[in-house]
């Protein structure tokens, strides 16, 4: 008896387990959607500015900008920042030991990327709390970051860095390429880093830029916008990312809270047919000794 009701107390733990990552992950999936929403609407702004800052970088020549990498020819002195983007709760799958682990790899390889760590999230502060790094600055947004709150923090960023305090900027962030693709991704925001030319890459034309404004106005006017942009792009991937992160993982919790319950209710169904079979075998015994 006592075996029978221990599993159907079992039984209902897993049921209301069940109901609770059932809703979780209606929860994420109603976030989730709104979330690519945004993304995927700010994106091709973010993309476009990025090209164009790209192509204009190319064809200066001779001008140069203090945002742009490769313009000064003094090494900065200023420390390095690195802002490490991570989720205020758990429950969502590999997402937060992903960016993570490649916030730890970066600073392996450059011990440097550790002279101001800066994190958004809960998670990404206890673990750095537990790592020994010191964190400088601990961000919170809440669940949406506005491109208000981007804005200000690319503004200080570049304020800092033109005064010399510090010297690079880069983003850790989950960076979303698809629902069923993310990728754990370290960007250098400032100074602003083209890409390289890819090698054997001289099809065509070179491309001759006549500027109006000149080319250091018009610098001044896109670099800081595409930092901004690219950051608050960063921040939107992070979101998204980590919605269909908790998706996932609750939809993975709810399969397996239903397996559960099935695999009980089987054990209890034969706990209850021995229980059954035992009493009748005692109540036939009885009468036999009876008789």
């Amino acid at each position: 008896m006592g075996k029978t009701r221990e599993i159907k107390k079992r039984i209902k733990a897993v049921g209301n387990i069940r109901r609770i990552t059932k809703t979780m992950q209606m929860i994420a999936t109603s976030k989730f959607a709104r979330a690519q929403q945004s993304a995927m609407a700010s994106k091709p702004y973010t993309t476009t500015l990025f090209d164009l800052v790209n192509e204009l970088a190319a064809g200066l020549g001779d001008v140069t900008h203090p945002l742009l990498a490769g313009s000064t020819q003094t090494k900065r002195v200023g420390k390095e920042l690195t802002l490490v983007l991570t989720s205020e709760r758990g429950l969502c799958g590999p997402y937060n030991g992903s960016v993570l682990r490649a916030a730890a790899q970066l600073f392996r390889g450059n011990p440097d990327a550790k002279g101001l760590v800066e994190v958004v999230g809960k998670k990404g502060a206890g673990f750095f709390r537990y790592s020994g790094v010191q964190v400088s600055k601990a961000h919170n947004f809440g669940d949406k970051v506005s491109y208000d709150s981007a804005r200000k923090l690319a503004e200080d960023y570049t304020a800092r860095f033109l005064a010399g305090e510090i010297s690079t900027v880069r983003v850790v962030y989950m960076k979303y390429l698809s629902a069923g693709r993310q990728t754990p991704t370290v960007m250098q925001l400032i100074p602003f880093q083209p890409p390289p030319a890819k090698k054997g890459d001289t099809s065509g034309p070179a491309k001759i830029y006549e500027f109006s404004p000149d080319a250091p106005a018009l610098l001044g006017d896109l670099l800081p916008a595409a930092v901004k942009g690219l950051l608050f792009q960063a921040f939107n991937d992070a979101i998204v990312s980590e919605h269909v992160a908790r998706m996932v993982a609750m939809k993975s919790a709810t399969d397996n809270a239903g397996k559960a319950g099935k695999r009980l209710t089987r054990q209890y169904n034969r706990a209850r047919q021995a229980q059954i079979t035992t009493e009748l075998t005692e109540i036939i015994s009885g009468a036999a000794a009876l008789a």
